[in-house]
C-alpha cells in the first residue's frame, strides 16, 4: 500500500499494484526525458489539460522506477493500467502533486 504522506502512489498494473515515487533521481530522470522543456512546463502542461500520452507515460515509468522497479516505457506498450488512460492521466498528476506537496 502506498504512503501519500512519503509521496508514493498505488499503481494498478496488469492486475498488479505497484507503488510509485518521484524520487530526486526519478525527477532528474524524468526532466532528462522531456527532451525540452522543463518539470515546471510539465506540470503546467497537466494543471491546463494539455499534457499528452507521451507525458502520462514519462511520469508513470519515472514513478515506478522511483518505487524501484527495473524497466523502461517499451516495458508498458501492451500493459493494462487500471482505468486506463484516464487512470494513467489521474496517476501521473497525482504524482507530481505528491513530489511537491503533502496530501490534503
Amino acid at each position: 500500500m502506498a504512503n501519500p504522506w512519503t509521496g508514493e502512489v498505488t499503481v494498478q498494473i496488469d492486475g498488479k499494484p505497484c507503488v510509485c515515487k518521484l524520487t530526486l533521481g526519478a525527477l532528474a530522470e524524468l526532466e532528462g526525458s522531456l527532451g525540452e522543456g522543463s518539470l515546471v512546463d510539465l506540470i503546467r502542461r497537466f494543471e491546463g489539460g494539455a499534457f499528452s500520452g507521451r507525458d502520462v507515460m514519462a511520469v508513470i515509468v519515472a514513478g515506478l522506477r522511483g518505487g524501484g522497479w527495473i524497466g523502461t516505457a517499451s516495458d508498458l506498450i501492451a500493459a493494462e493500467i487500471e482505468g486506463g488512460p484516464v487512470g494513467a492521466a489521474k496517476a501521473a498528476a497525482t504524482l507530481l502533486a505528491r513530489a511537491f506537496a503533502p496530501p490534503s
